[in-house]
């Protein structure tokens, strides 16, 4: 998945692919159990876009666009989601700031916590 993209967020795709595929991505993927949209820009948001979903349903992480309605849809640059999946940007904090969008049920949208997907290794 992340060989032929230019973002850095890529890598943390992956990683998460491979955490969902896991024990205790497993469990993460049963207590939540909503499907999320990620649209990533390399600058800025709308922009030659590269998009992922992540199926807390099936618990797995693909590259394109969900076929249906996911429950929610995030909008992010680069610099900003990975800023936001390595705890270094408070997720409220970004959408206040105008630098996630998201579209769908926010209520869905609450529980996706790049923390509980993702614990980060080396990158």
């Amino acid at each position: 998945m992340a060989s032929t993209s230019q973002l850095t967020s890529a890598a943390l795709m992956e990683q998460m692919k491979l955490h969902l595929a896991s024990d205790a991505g497993k469990k993460v993927a049963e207590k939540i159990g909503h499907i999320f949209q990620l649209n990533i820009a390399p600058n800025k948001i709308g922009v030659d876009e590269e998009t992922y979903v992540v199926d807390l349903k099936k618990g797995e992480v693909t590259k394109g666009p969900y076929e249906g309605k996911p429950d929610a849809i995030f909008s992010f640059n680069d610099a900003d989601f990975f800023a936001v999946a390595m705890g270094k940007l408070n997720p409220q904090i970004a959408f206040m700031r105008g630098a996630v969008k998201i579209k769908g049920s926010l209520s869905a949208a609450q529980k996706f916590t790049p923390d509980l997907l993702l614990k980060p290794s080396k990158l």
